[in-house]
């Protein structure tokens, strides 16, 4: 009964097939590879317009390399104080940005608005003292499990064009984020006004896969040079392409998605049976977060289920919001095994 993530399940087996038939023989080196080069094909395909497209191992290189291609030092970058280039990426950004700001904004649900965004750069008025605006950066779906609809990704994009600003996009859980709003992925993405954004792979049944994916193809020029600079050219770049057109063919990547998404559907309404447990954002994506009694939480942990608390000020002293992160790959009797326990405990 593993929910800590979905980075503790493995590589699903036609990924693995994939990588198994690209060993045998040789290929140049570098992403000179048909593997690579079809895989920026293919991204165009799924996005449904000509893309730039440059494989990486993490999603951290991901976003800091495309925020570096929309803000120089002396920029600033706004995000949510949940955005994972804010909290978990140990100043990533700001190393490959060259120390652009990282600018995090608080807001209810794990989503920016336009409203909070407009309020903050009107604070940024003193000229050359302040970091200069240069771009926000989204996560979708959110670190809270919610995800961006078009329309709210466009009311973004609306505000911060006409300002010279850029919109990045943390797509870690893209699939998803696409998945649970049924929508294509380019109406999440240029459609709506996204110029550059970090698509994940990994978590949703890769090994090591993400991809800087460029909707404003002036962004890319010289992006070879910083993803050389970065030490993320893959020498035996064809390990990443193989893994990519076997995660997008036949719609692989949303069905895994969709089976997390599903799952995760399935804890959260046996949850929601409960009068003492509540979740308080919409359950949208792969995350569920739920409030739990403190005692229940410790008692669901020592049983030996997996799950993290997440902090939240506003809860009472004997609560505690835990974090469930369903997989492809999470079995679907745990789901169930854990529900059975939930009322046992609870009784």
């Amino acid at each position: 009964m593993n929910f800590a993530s979905d980075n503790v399940y493995g590589v699903h087996s036609q990924i693995i097939n994939a990588l198994a038939e690209v060993n045998s023989g040789t290929a140049p080196s570098y992403a000179n590879d048909d593997y690579s080069k079809k895989s920026e094909e293919k991204l165009s395909e799924v996005f449904d317009r000509e893309v730039r497209a440059f494989l990486v191992t993490t999603g951290t290189a991901a976003n800091g390399l495309s925020l570096s291609t929309i803000t120089p030092g002396y920029g600033a970058i706004l995000c949510h104080t949940e955005s994972h280039i804010f909290w978990d990426e140990c100043n990533s950004p700001e190393l490959f940005t060259g120390g652009a700001k990282i600018m995090g904004l608080s807001a209810p649900g794990g989503k920016l608005t336009p409203a909070i965004i407009d309020a903050k750069l009107k604070t940024l008025v003193r000229n050359t003292h302040d970091p200069k605006p240069k771009g926000v950066s989204i996560t979708n779906a959110s670190e809270l499990g919610t995800v961006y609809s078009p329309a709210e990704t466009q009311a973004i994009s609306d505000l911060i064009r006409p300002r010279g600003m850029k919109l990045h996009l943390d797509g870690a859980r893209f699939a998803n984020a696409v998945a649970g709003l049924n929508c294509s992925p380019a109406d999440l993405t240029w459609k709506s006004g996204v110029d550059v954004m970090s698509f994940g792979a990994t978590k949703n049944g890769a090994m090591m896969l993400e991809a800087v994916v460029f909707f404003d193809a002036s962004l890319a020029e010289e992006f070879s040079h910083r993803r050389m600079r970065a030490g993320q050219l893959v020498s035996k770049g064809r390990y990443l392409g193989a893994q990519m057109l076997a995660y997008l063919k036949d719609g692989l990547w949303l069905e895994n998605a969709r089976t997390a998404n599903g799952l995760a559907r399935e804890l959260a309404e046996g949850l929601l049976r409960h009068a003492n447990i509540r979740i308080p954002n919409p359950m949208q994506a792969n995350e569920v977060f739920a409030v739990l009694p403190r005692s229940l939480s410790e008692k669901l942990l020592a049983s030996g289920a997996k799950f993290y608390g997440w902090a939240d000020d506003s809860l009472a002293a004997d609560e505690t919001l835990a974090r469930f992160v369903l997989s492809f790959a999470t079995p679907a009797g745990d789901v169930k095994k854990f529900l059975g326990l939930v009322k046992e405990l609870n009784a």
